[in-house]
């Protein structure tokens, strides 16, 4: 007899009671994840499902019946219908679904075989993309005794019931590149300067292969593996760094631009030319056979070329909907600040493309629900709650690209500490601010990074980047005729502006700052990102801009001369005094210049003059860009942190050619800084504007 369940959970009760499998419920998919993970696409008719784990031999179950099929959208039912098991060496079972049967056979004959599936290195990494914040494993090559039908979908989607990620699967994730015994090994025998680089290596050759011949020579050598052969495998088995791309000219770069003609300075007009000429340097196209043999690289695939940052950064930093951390399969359980909609808004300016935003409008949408379902947090003041986000990604693990890192810190704390920390640092590489003083305030060593509390917090930054996407997304609906969603971002941003005016900004002092969940207060460092609402334009009080005006006096920020420090504390962390970053540097200069103050715009022009002249003086110096400086000692490259400080570098060159197209008729390459103390600023004001009085 048919006997119908209520839900999944009551329907695979067995699971959650072997191995600490746990049950997630969607309108359309099931998910079971662990060592292994049940996979279900289509629900509403014939489907296949797919389990995944890890084991060396071939598994056979046999023929058992199982089955979920949906039936409303809060509820899945079981049904009596059977599954045609198809195996695989590896485990990556396929079934396609017939009638007949139980479920609950099916999976304590998959569950009663219990860990020893699961106790060595899975053979064959399936690759992973992304879309929205679902995941998706794609289907295997592997030989089967049949194929399922010509129009199933090539990947097989799973979304977590509320919207959240799911803990990264291993299906998605190499055991050579995110997790295992090889990975481990390599990092912590530091066979390189910077972690990066061993994640970054193509493969030789299929990684069962490299998997089985690394087992093999564990174990020859007990798990302890000599340097010197450890080194050997990996020339073996792996190629340089960068392998997987080729060159690539933009092709709508000019050798001469039209902006050049605007910079007067002759230095600077030669400079920009210069600067100018790394894009070519810096774009790449991805090789075909990235795309035909996906499991060999790290790299994820992208049809369309790009530009990279430079340096140790050889891959994109943007995507869509779930905002991978970069291009990379061990960044994928980490996002990056939502910023696709503004440059969706830039795009559209310059080229009025109507039709391109019309087509891609709610893959825009996408990325804000990204955020509202995974990254919200309920905070409460003066009787009120209010809905803000926080960087948060709550998997641990130490990162791939600074495993040996990540594992010695954890060291420094007691066990059960060790996956809070590694999720603190994702989080903290998710903000982009990796890593900084500005995370570990409210910890027990305020200078250590061992306090890192990322996801304790709510930035100031993170709600203005948000709060700008809802407007920028009400208008693009206005444009296209959807008034109900333009009304809905519009009442969002309504909504946020209150929060953040409520929750982060300070009457007294004149500026927005984080929020400390936990110790229910603001943070009141420095960081530039505290004028972060300026540069979005999340601000309903004219008057805002002058009180930050006189907060960046008040903290004497303006008396540093060759450009704003990330932080007024010296921890040893790159986003930390006595570094200066770019983006911040344009954060406040356009936040400043954005405001019809005439002082607030002679203010933003001298501090565009102080970054040029130190990014100038030190190209002359170097013939070099930098991804960071330090503006301690007359300007020179950055430092601290985890890895040495990258040449390059796409922001800071952006940056640097951006201030030469707004202030190029003004600016100077002449080597005496501009010192802004507060009683200098209406001297300040006044010369700027007897200057633009003068004939040009």
């Amino acid at each position: 007899m048919c006997r119908a369940l209520p839900s999944v959970s009551e329907c695979f009760s067995d699971i959650t009671h072997h191995g600490g499998f746990k049950n997630t419920l969607c309108p359309s998919v099931i998910e079971v994840v662990s060592h292994g993970n049940f996979l279900v696409q289509n629900l509403s008719h014939c489907h296949w499902v797919q389990l995944t784990g890890f084991c060396h031999k071939p598994l056979r179950l046999g023929p058992h019946r199982a089955t979920v099929q949906r039936t409303d959208p809060s509820h899945l039912t079981c049904h009596r219908l059977s599954a045609k098991l198809l195996w695989s060496t590896r485990f990556s079972l396929l079934f396609q679904i017939n009638k007949g049967g139980g479920a609950r056979q099916l999976f304590r004959s998959f569950i009663a075989q219990g860990p020893s599936l699961f106790s060595q290195p899975w053979r064959s990494p399936q690759t992973s993309t992304t879309r929205a914040h679902a995941h998706a494993c794609t289907r295997t090559a592997h030989t089967q005794p049949s194929s399922p039908p010509a129009n199933m979908p090539q990947t097989l989607v799973f979304f977590s019931p509320d919207g959240g990620d799911p803990p990264l699967p291993k299906c998605l994730c190499s055991q050579i590149y995110c997790h295992g015994e090889l990975l481990r090994q390599v990092q912590m025998a530091r066979l390189y300067q910077d972690d990066k680089q061993f994640v970054d290596m193509p493969l030789s050759v299929a990684p069962d292969q490299v998997l089985q011949r690394f087992s093999e020579l564990a174990q020859a050598h007990n798990f302890s593996i000599p340097q010197q052969e450890l080194q050997d495998f990996i020339r073996e088995h792996f190629q340089a760094v960068g392998q997987e791309l080729q060159p690539w000219t933009p092709e709508d770069w000019k050798d001469s631009p039209q902006f050049l003609q605007k910079i007067l300075d002759p230095k600077l007009r030669a400079w920009a030319g210069q600067l100018h000429q790394l894009w070519k340097k810096l774009g790449k196209k991805v090789k075909p056979e990235v795309l035909s043999h996906p499991e060999r690289f790290s790299l994820i695939y992208s049809g369309h070329p790009f530009i990279v940052p430079g340096g140790r950064f050889v891959e994109f930093y943007y995507w869509y909907g779930h905002v991978p951390n970069g291009a990379r399969v061990y960044y994928l359980q980490r996002s990056q600040p939502p910023l696709l909609s503004l440059m969706m808004e830039r795009y559209v300016t310059q080229a009025n493309d109507t039709a391109f935003l019309r087509d891609n409008l709610e893959t825009l949408a996408l990325e804000l629900d990204f955020w509202t379902k995974n990254r919200s947090i309920s905070v409460s003041s003066g009787g009120k709650s209010y809905v803000l986000n926080r960087y948060h990604v709550p998997y641990g693990g130490p990162r791939p690209e600074s495993y040996s890192k990540d594992a010695e810190l954890a060291a420094t704390l007691s066990e059960g500490d060790h996956e809070a920390l590694w999720a603190e640092l994702k989080a903290g590489a998710e903000s982009g601010w990796d890593f900084s003083s500005r995370w570990f305030v409210g910890g027990p060593n305020p200078d250590s990074l061992s306090s890192i509390r990322t996801s304790k917090l709510v930035p100031v930054d993170l709600n203005a980047f948000l709060c700008q996407a809802e407007e920028l997304m009400s208008n693009f609906y206005s444009r296209l005729g959807n008034d109900s969603q333009a009304e809905k971002y519009r009442n969002l941003r309504a909504q946020r502006m209150a929060a953040m005016k409520d929750i982060l900004w300070d009457e007294e002092k004149g500026a927005w700052f984080d929020y400390d969940l936990e110790n229910g207060k603001k943070n009141l460092e420095f960081y530039p990102s505290n004028l972060a609402p300026l540069w979005a334009g999340c601000f309903s009080d004219p008057g805002d801009v002058d009180k930050a005006l006189k907060y960046l006096e008040d903290s004497q920020i303006l008396t540093y001369h060759y450009g704003i420090p990330t932080s007024l504390r010296k921890t040893g962390q790159q986003w930390d005094f006595p570094n200066a970053w770019a983006p911040l540097q344009d954060l406040v200069i356009r936040g400043l210049a954005k405001s019809p103050s005439a002082r607030a715009q002679e203010v933003a022009f001298q501090l565009a003059q102080n970054w040029i002249r130190t990014n100038f003086d030190v190209y002359s110096r170097r013939s070099a860009m930098y991804e960071k400086y330090d503006i301690s000692n007359g300007g020179q490259p950055g430092g601290g942190g985890e890895y040495e400080v990258q040449e390059g570098f796409g922001w800071t060159n952006g940056v640097v050619l951006m201030l030469l197209d707004r202030y190029g008729d003004r600016l100077s390459s002449g080597t005496q800084t501009v010192f802004l103390e507060p009683h200098c600023l209406t001297a300040a004001l006044l010369l700027g504007l007897m200057l633009s009085l003068l004939p040009q």
